[in-house]
């Protein structure tokens, strides 16, 4: 089986991906493919550059292919991004083209997007269930 994590609760990132889900990915003892992350809120930071659990999932995501996603709102809210929102303008009205978006000081393979972005980069390698924490 194959499943997409959406990161949305308070410290889901830095405990429940941190202390259960990436220590089981490294021992290769997960039990599912895990086809892409979606990082929202302040779990974004777990993405910054230097950050202990943020340089193990990269070398993990790389390793087995798994997409890293964060939210441009976000990131961009939170410096972790350069740019404007992709698929909305700055007074909310939704955009027919993406505007640039590109993450800064993030770990290696780290993506900015909205949900437009998430369901192109997994269309290729979709899920089979998408599982918010």
């Amino acid at each position: 089986m194959k499943v997409a994590y959406v990161f949305i609760s308070p410290r889901a990132a830095s405990y429940k991906l941190g202390q259960m889900i990436l220590p089981q990915l490294e021992a290769g003892t997960h039990g599912v493919e895990v086809v892409g992350m979606f990082f929202f809120d302040d779990n974004v930071y777990t993405l910054r550059r230097g950050d202990p659990i943020g340089e193990r999932l990269a070398r993990v995501a790389r390793e087995k292919g798994i997409l890293l996603m964060m939210c441009d709102m976000c990131a961009l809210e939170r410096h972790l991004a350069h740019g404007s929102p992709r698929w909305c303008d700055s007074s909310g009205h939704g955009r027919t083209e993406p505007a640039e978006c590109r993450p800064t000081d993030t770990v290696e393979g780290v993506q900015v997007g909205c949900f437009p972005c998430l369901y192109r980069a997994l269309a290729t390698n979709p899920p089979d269930q998408v599982i918010s924490l």
